[in-house]
């Protein structure tokens, strides 16, 4: 189903028409079952986030960038949505999945579009911004963490960078995030896996450890953020503007012990 995407209720019937306020969009037709294209995953999904923004404890997060990059194609968990069929939106009429912003599919939005995901201690937000800076972003749409029941990463996509959201009333969106580790940390961080950390929350040894490493970093963009692995150990992760463009940025990472070593991730952490 490369490239392709569909928008189901429940008793799997095209529902994009239903969608209030959302403009006309592109209409896919189903491979075959036995056709090779059918057997696919690809780009495209709802929502082609560039990067999973900052994740914090306690404050809205900012844009930073995708790391990483591993490519290959995992095998389908669910054929009926990944082979048969490819819904980016699940929802029943009435359910919370028919309310997320329709600048979320890249076959509507304008060009030059883009939308970014933000995570507080209190809710999902989705961002979108024509320039890619955070600081001029529009909340398109947000949601409180408590209506969100499950997140899981779904690796059967080109580069394992999908992510599924279910909300507390089992409608769903499918989202790519643009890297698999972003996938990964988004479904680690809403599923209660991992752990967004304000500053206050680290060590003396942590905080001396993180201002050195800031010091020597150019360009920074924003504070911190900090994540917590099921080991105990911390991610740091700083966004740094790029030189490619306008609006790009990298992320520095680091990774330390309660007595601000750097510290390797135990199996299960990454």
């Amino acid at each position: 189903m490369s490239g392709s995407r569909w928008f189901r209720d429940t008793e799997r019937n095209d529902i994009q028409n239903e969608l209030t306020g959302w403009p006309a969009g592109p209409v896919f037709t189903p491979h075959k079952t036995g056709d090779q294209t059918a057997r696919r995953a690809g780009r495209g999904f709802l929502t082609a986030i560039p990067v999973i923004a900052n994740i914090v404890a306690n404050i809205g997060g900012a844009v930073g960038s995708p790391f990483g990059g591993v490519s290959g194609r995992g095998e389908p968990e669910e054929p009926e949505n990944e082979v048969q069929d490819f819904p980016v939106l699940w929802a029943a009429p009435g359910a919370l999945a028919r309310t997320v912003p329709w600048q979320l599919d890249p076959g509507r939005r304008p060009d030059g579009y883009s939308t970014d995901l933000v995570l507080t201690n209190r809710r999902l937000l989705f961002l979108g911004t024509r320039t890619g800076a955070s600081d001029q972003a529009e909340v398109l749409g947000e949601f409180p963490l408590e209506y969100v029941a499950e997140a899981r990463q779904m690796t059967f996509s080109e580069i394992s960078a999908d992510a599924r959201i279910t909300f507390a009333d089992q409608s769903w969106i499918r989202l790519f995030t643009g890297n698999p580790t972003s996938a990964e940390k988004l479904a680690g961080i809403l599923c209660g896996n991992l752990e967004a950390l304000p500053e206050s929350a680290l060590t003396e040894a942590q905080k001396q450890r993180v201002s050195r490493f800031v010091s020597h970093l150019r360009g920074a963009a924003h504070p911190p953020v900090y994540i917590k692995l099921p080991s105990g150990i911390v991610l740091v992760e700083v966004p740094t503007r790029s030189k490619t463009g306008k609006g790009v940025f990298s992320t520095s990472t680091i990774l330390m012990d309660a007595s601000g070593e750097a510290a390797e991730p135990a199996p299960g952490d990454l």
